[in-house]
């Protein structure tokens, strides 16, 4: 079975990096939208952006990944950032983790 041609392909890299650079930015300012939520609700977060840098050749290793996604080490936006997750908030995130295509799991 023949793959259709995926048109997203066609954006100028450029383009699609500005694109990247301002949605990672706005997840800087947003940080009242937790990483769980944006799991329970989309199947992603900051830290699977963070992974997908490296898969697409990022020299960095994880922490340096998480570090330029979250502005700051990992550890200081637990600490300043990230709150307690609720029992319904993982749940919610790991139905929707189910319903991420096989690649992005």
């Amino acid at each position: 079975m023949q793959s259709e041609r995926d048109t997203l392909d066609d954006l100028p890299d450029a383009v699609a990096a500005a694109a990247f650079r301002r949605l990672v930015r706005h997840l800087r300012h947003r940080y009242d939208a937790q990483n769980i939520e944006l799991m329970g609700l989309a199947g992603f977060c900051r830290n699977c952006l963070a992974d997908w840098i490296r898969d697409a050749g990022y020299d960095g290793d994880k922490a340096a990944a998480r570090e330029l996604i979250h502005g700051m080490r990992q550890e200081e936006w637990k600490a300043t950032r990230q709150s307690e997750a609720s029992p319904e908030q993982v749940e919610r995130m790991q139905a929707s983790i189910a319903r991420n295509a096989p690649d992005l799991r």
